[in-house]
């Protein structure tokens, strides 16, 4: 039996972590620990390989991680979702560079640096559609204000929220309310 810690692509929510845990089950590969982008597993290489386990992954939507750079990278996207998608920064107490300087034990310009080069896309920007996209989300929902949604999303005013959704969809925040189905985009396919 073999045990080990393996990275995964494109695990963004629970239900990913649901597919997944289905997934190993159906083929007896023991779950010992599974979050967000990472599962600790426990196999037989006799029945099945770690290259087959990558195969079932890819056949999902997902990709095994091997690479060092590529789990930063990966780290740094659930890092950004996990801020904008779970947190909401209610209280407006977490800044983002602070958050993921701390959850990745790096200075803000290694991981700014280390993501720009590899994904072809700033940082800035990446987290920029994200946040653009959550609105999106809260927008439809009608649970809060566009003003409780600047906030959340840290913005220092409505005008800034406003203008930056106009930038990045084209479209004004009424005309979205108006036609949201049109408009939304996966996580997973931001850029």
């Amino acid at each position: 039996m073999t045990t080990e810690q393996i990275r995964i692509k494109n695990m963004v929510c629970n239900c990913c972590i649901k597919v997944i845990t289905w997934l190993f089950k159906n083929y007896d590969i023991k779950i010992n620990k599974i979050e967000l982008g990472l599962a600790d597993i426990t196999y037989n290489e006799s029945y099945i390989s770690k290259l087959k386990i990558a195969d079932l992954l890819h056949e999902n939507g997902f990709e095994l991680l091997e690479d060092r750079e590529k789990i930063i990278i990966e780290q740094i996207k659930l890092a950004v979702i996990e801020l904008v998608y779970h947190l909401n920064n209610v209280d407006s107490i977490i800044r983002k560079s602070e958050y993921l300087v701390e959850k990745l034990n790096m200075s803000y310009q290694q991981i700014s640096k280390i993501f720009s080069k590899s994904e072809n896309i700033t940082l800035e920007k990446f987290i920029i559609l994200h946040k653009i996209e959550r609105t999106k989300q809260m927008l439809e929902s009608d649970e809060f204000t566009v003003s409780e949604i600047a906030y959340m999303m840290d913005y220092s005013s409505v005008q800034h929220l406003s203008t930056q959704f106009k930038a990045i969809t084209s479209i004004t925040l009424s005309d979205y309310k108006k036609s949201p189905e049109i408009y939304r985009k996966s996580i997973t396919e931001l850029y």
